[in-house]
């Protein structure tokens, strides 16, 4: 979606179509400021976030292509392209870290979370809802048996969609909004037993390696690793998801 701004719809388009443009005849860093331009605006898509990290890749910024390839699956989560893309920036990653396995069920939440933005998701809860009152009417209200059977299983089901689909509306908001995933930009980066540069190392860290922030001190964060290790880091070392 667009957030408010001075730019027109008309210029947005406009912008839009010059990157691909420059991108296709293989000028990457016009098609780079161009898009740029309209992600700093408020521009938000998994089209523009994906055509960001190409661009990111084809000019060997691995970190780069990572953060918007991940940007851009919150947006799109089963897009083959985007999946296949960001597997392939992957495995210029240096680190290999063994990772903790996701509960199949967190991992189907967030999945299905993703599949609908938050708002649309916000709609269909208040729409399941009315009409469950609506349903839930007709059983208190009918003299028919039947029609208070449907009105009574219809209303419960109607009931039971709009509490997840809320549910989905606010995991949504928190995995794009308030992501705590984060992408290492440094080349390399020590992790810290303390918020300081006087603590021991821990561990070593390259760039396009993905972390999770757990806390903030000062200029540094507090991550944790995939396979479950934490340590400090600078905060001007990652850019948040």
């Amino acid at each position: 979606m667009f957030s408010s701004s001075a730019f027109s719809q008309k210029t947005k388009d406009d912008k839009f179509k010059q990157g691909s443009d420059y991108f296709t005849s293989g000028n990457y860093d016009q098609a780079l400021e161009q898009w740029i331009d309209l992600y700093k605006i408020g521009y938000r898509s998994a089209e523009l976030e994906y055509n960001i990290g190409n661009v990111y890749f084809k000019t060997n910024n691995i970190p780069g292509a990572i953060l918007f390839y991940e940007r851009a699956k919150l947006l799109k989560p089963a897009d083959e392209d985007i999946n296949y893309n960001l597997q392939i920036a992957r495995t210029l990653v240096v680190d290999r870290f063994e990772e903790i396995p996701e509960l199949f069920f967190v991992r189907w939440y967030n999945f299905l979370s993703l599949v609908l933005s938050s708002n649309n998701l916000a709609r269909i809860s208040i729409i399941t809802f009315v009409l469950c009152l609506s349903f839930l009417s007709l059983y208190f209200y009918s003299a028919r048996y039947r029609l208070k059977v449907m009105g009574f299983w219809l209303a419960l089901l109607l009931l039971i969609i709009s509490l997840f689909t809320i549910a989905f509306s606010f995991r949504n908001k928190s995995l794009i909004h308030d992501s705590q995933k984060a992408i290492i930009f440094n080349p390399l980066v020590n992790g810290k037993s303390s918020p300081d540069n006087s603590g021991t190392d821990l561990f070593v860290l390259h760039e396009g390696t993905k972390v999770t922030v757990e806390d903030e001190v000062g200029e540094w964060f507090e991550i944790r690793l995939s396979d479950g290790n934490k340590g400090w880091i600078p905060s001007n070392s990652l850019e948040i998801i």
